[in-house]
């Protein structure tokens, strides 16, 4: 996806774009993620965790802020992107294109947003490939845009470079998971109230259930666990 680099100069800026309706910033909603992970799938605090598709390291950066302690890395198929990851992150950790720099014992790896811009033909590959990267009982924590919300889909119109993105459901994402070396996955929808209805926010975490949430995530546990 070398197509990345051409956007890694203002990113942020345009993810804030395709998002205007919600009234909110990309910054909102990776740190949602960020704090998503910290709570539900409460690392341990020493740990490694990867940002699998970490572009120019927005998740990254909210993911220290809140799990201060472990260490975070990231990968990315654009050099120009993870050039653009603060300096501050990269001393902590290792940020780079080249999948022979990490390791294979993370307690955490993230996928964010990631898949839908990967050929259906090659995703299943890419999560065994990632998930082969997990110590024994690591997690695997994958954000998807969920095709069924009317406003993502308008969103993901919006934002040049999901121009051909291909979004999944996500009984895709569980059937490639349940295919391979994991445990039954658990899956949350999320991100459901726009910022001019943020009062009702508080509300999100008991509607998990529900299949209009805007993103959805799914947890998975590797077969060591």
């Amino acid at each position: 996806m070398p197509e990345f680099d051409g956007f890694a100069t203002n990113y942020k800026e345009l993810v804030s774009d395709s998002v205007r309706i919600t009234g909110e910033s990309s910054d909102y909603f990776a740190a949602y993620k960020a704090a998503y992970v910290a709570s539900r799938v409460a690392p341990p605090a020493d740990g490694r965790l990867l940002d699998y598709g970490c572009g120019v390291g927005l998740l990254s950066q909210h993911l220290k802020n809140c799990l201060t302690q472990m260490r975070i890395d990231g990968f990315d198929v654009s050099q120009d992107s993870v050039k653009r990851v603060d300096e501050n992150l990269r001393r902590q950790g290792t940020f780079t294109s080249n999948l022979d720099c990490l390791g294979h014992d993370y307690d955490v790896i993230v996928l964010s947003n990631v898949l839908h811009h990967v050929r259906p033909q090659e995703r299943r590959t890419l999560i065994m490939e990632a998930g082969s990267r997990l110590a024994n009982g690591g997690k695997l924590v994958i954000f998807e845009h969920n095709p069924i919300n009317p406003l993502t889909r308008w969103a993901v119109s919006q934002c040049p470079f999901d121009e051909d993105a291909v979004l999944l459901p996500l009984h895709e994402t569980l059937h490639y998971l349940r295919r391979g070396a994991f445990l039954p996955p658990s899956r949350d929808y999320i991100v459901f109230f726009p910022r001019c209805l943020k009062w009702f926010r508080q509300m999100e975490p008991y509607l998990r259930w529900c299949p209009l949430g805007a993103q959805y995530a799914v947890i998975a546990s590797n077969v060591n666990s």
